[in-house]
């Protein structure tokens, strides 16, 4: 992979990095109110090596997606050149690992060393590495060497300029692209004056980019004031966190749009994007500040979920005509889907529309366990199952091959493992065999397993629990294409 466009850090108006408030939303708004580069909320490096990479056709991002379903981080076609991939680390393997999953959906990769919060500090991460310069250097340089995309990283001050300076000039030895500098040590917080000094120190002190953070509460009022807090720092680039927050139209370059319009922005982008109701929530919130407190802050904290939002602020009609689209979307991607299942169908393969339902069986007993027995006792090769993940709406279904014949049921199931005792109970009807269900009445099998604890449904001449046959296929589609439509 090669770098197309390498991401320049002068001269550049940055949305900073936040957590909650950095996500796709924010950044796209901040993109179109005049921001040159827009930095994700950091996500941490355990969290992201949990993630699968899925295609999102239906709202036309990359998504990666935790095992819990959820969304860990959405991107699209729209920043790919101008996001920079925060993460937090402690380990260079690892930050390697993430940013080598990420690198060909982002512009830049970021190391948070400046967030002084607990929950980052007691794990090594954020402002803990800035008292350890030999992992600092180790996680960097490893990410320089490993990947195509520029590295950057941003930290805090320490308490004094030439310890400081020092340390920047080390992280300059890495080969990083630009560092971003917090004008506040670890211990201060935004009531405290940023340290203008410390950062024109640094500044002066070395040739790579230096991006000036920090300047919301004492400088940035106004588009204006961003040209002024540059110069007093003299850095390459300036970086907006709070001011953005309370209004990314801060970039623009004609002035403040009324709030109004700005979250009206927002909103279409958090529905566009199918943004999670908490968060959108979240930002519009840090928007209207001190109108919390009126009939509409009010209704807007009440709101709980996207829709009521949206009704919150007269854009209810939006919100159905834009979710009407996606179904839609979703309704065609799905046939199409269904068709290209139906071509590619098997036609030796036995079919029925059949579900596994625990509630039909025996406690501990399932079609696959009948199956297996009765292929024991018929002296068989043991079933073999090949489960596939459909990317659209990432549901199962199973073959399973039972003396030379396939059997499958047609219904999709939400899990490997009913859809394989689906296609267990597929193949017992048509060979005639007793599945096993409650009401067969009691048989052979049941009998086995009521001879006591001591005898576990074992066959002799295999010494294997029927339960977990060692035999069993997984044939899982990796996801490199996938669909989650708005849940809304």
């Amino acid at each position: 992979m090669t770098v197309n466009t390498p991401l320049c850090f002068r001269g550049k108006k940055i949305l900073a990095p936040m957590v909650r408030v950095g996500t796709l939303p924010m950044r796209l708004l901040a993109l179109d109110y005049g921001a040159d580069i827009v930095y994700c909320e950091e996500l941490i490096d355990i969290k992201m090596l949990q993630c699968k990479r899925v295609i999102n056709e239906v709202l036309e991002t990359v998504d990666f997606v935790a095992p819990n379903e959820r969304v860990v981080f959405r991107t699209c076609e729209r920043e790919r050149e101008r996001v920079v991939f925060q993460m937090g680390s402690a380990d260079a393997e690892r930050a390697l690992a993430v940013a080598k999953l990420v690198e060909s959906d982002v512009a830049a990769i970021d190391i948070n060393m400046g967030c002084p919060k607990e929950y980052s500090t007691k794990a090594s991460m954020g402002a803990a590495l800035l008292s350890d310069p030999d992992k600092i250097e180790s996680i960097l340089t490893t990410l320089v060497k490993g990947i195509c995309k520029p590295v950057t990283c941003k930290i805090r001050i320490l308490p004094s300029v030439e310890d400081t300076v020092t340390l920047v000039k080390r992280i300059e030895k890495t080969g990083i692209a630009a560092i971003a500098v917090h004008g506040r040590k670890k211990e201060e917080r935004p009531q405290h004056p940023v340290h203008c000094d410390v950062i024109k120190a640094i500044s002066e002190a070395v040739s790579i980019p230096v991006i000036a953070n920090g300047g919301s509460h004492d400088f940035i009022k106004e588009y204006a004031d961003i040209e002024t807090f540059e110069k007093a720092t003299a850095a390459s680039s300036v970086m907006i966190a709070r001011a953005a927050m309370w209004n990314p139209s801060i970039f623009r370059k004609d002035g403040f749009c009324p709030l109004k319009d700005v979250m009206q922005d927002y909103i279409k982008y958090a529905v566009r994007y199918d943004n999670h109701y908490t968060n959108t929530k979240y930002c519009l919130c840090q928007m209207l500040r001190e109108q919390l407190e009126t009939t509409q802050g009010k209704k807007l904290h009440a709101a709980q979920s996207t829709q009521e939002i949206c009704e919150v602020f007269e854009m209810g009609d939006f919100y159905e005509e834009t979710t009407a689209v996606f179904e839609a979307k979703k309704t065609s991607l799905e046939t199409k889907t269904q068709d290209e299942d139906d071509q590619m169908e098997d036609p030796d393969v036995i079919k029925m529309a059949v579900r596994f339902d625990k509630r039909e069986y025996p406690p501990q007993l399932t079609p696959k366990m009948y199956l297996l027995e009765w292929c024991r006792k018929e002296k068989h090769p043991q079933p073999v199952y090949e489960t596939v993940q459909r990317p659209l709406d990432r549901l199962f279904c199973s073959v399973v091959t039972v003396a030379e014949r396939k059997y499958r049921s047609t219904l999709w199931d939400k899990s490997k493992k009913l859809a394989e005792q689906a296609a267990a109970i597929v193949c017992l009807r048509a060979l005639g065999v007793p599945e096993g269900k409650l009401c067969e009445g009691e048989n052979q099998l049941i009998s086995k397993r009521k001879r006591g604890d001591q005898e576990p449904l074992i066959s002799r001449d295999h010494g294997e629990d029927l339960a977990e046959p060692s035999h069993k296929k997984g044939n899982f589609v990796e996801e490199t294409a996938d669909v989650t439509g708005p849940k809304m």
